[in-house]
């Protein structure tokens, strides 16, 4: 049995690709900063039939983030799929104007050094399976720079510039990275933005791959 590691995991979009992928067949980590909350969750998603385990870890701490990874693939199996989408912080989403050195400072620990330290914890194990998938999941943001919100304009930048280089460079080793953009965010009910079509998605995503980039909907780049 194999794994989804879960970055960033919480009742909306990271349980709906929990059950997503748990009744696929795949065990399931969640992987969040707080551990009784997703003990919580690990505790209703196996009440639905989904093997799934919490593990705490702080994003902005690689290390932390990489003993929660390493725990969870000795717990449960080998991570095939790695799915990163923490939700940012207040004082990533300030105005270009007002964002500080310390602002980006965060942004770039959240959305670089997580997931670069992320990345390269799974890698060997995917490549010992022969395969693999890495999924980040960022805002429009991710996709065009909005003054409105500088710190994961700039940090997302680097995030999908990472991503695409690992798509690129890893695609002969049967590994596809890639990335999903979800302009306006997450509304639950919305034909496609809620949680569950999203995890549709990023399920769609993993076994079909194709493409880097998709999005949940057009922009206007």
């Amino acid at each position: 049995m194999t794994t989804i590691a879960i970055v960033g995991a919480g009742r909306g979009l990271g349980a709906a690709i929990a059950r997503k992928f748990g009744t696929e067949g795949l065990d399931v980590a969640l992987i969040s900063r707080n551990q009784e909350r997703v003990d919580a969750l690990a505790a209703d998603l196996r009440a639905e039939g989904v093997k799934a385990r919490g593990y705490a870890a702080n994003v902005r701490d690689p290390k932390s983030l990489t003993a929660a990874i390493d725990r969870a693939s000795q717990e449960l199996g080998p991570i095939e799929v790695l799915e990163y989408s923490p939700l940012p912080q207040k004082e990533f989403l300030r105005p270009v104007l007002e964002t500080t050195v310390e602002d980006l400072a965060g942004a770039l620990e959240f959305s670089i050094y997580g997931p670069v330290a992320a990345v390269h914890q799974v890698l060997q194990g995917m490549r010992f399976l022969g395969r693999g998938t890495v999924l980040f999941v960022n805002g429009g943001s991710g996709a065009k720079p909005n003054p409105n919100v500088a710190g994961t304009s700039i940090a997302f930048a680097g995030e999908g510039a990472f991503a695409k280089m690992m798509h690129d460079v890893l695609a002969d080793d049967g590994i596809h990275v890639g990335q999903l953009i979800i302009p306006g965010g997450i509304t639950p009910g919305h034909p496609t933005h809620d949680p569950d079509v999203l995890a549709d998605v990023l399920w769609k995503m993993h076994t079909e791959r194709g493409n880097f980039r998709r999005f949940a909907e057009p922009m206007d780049l």
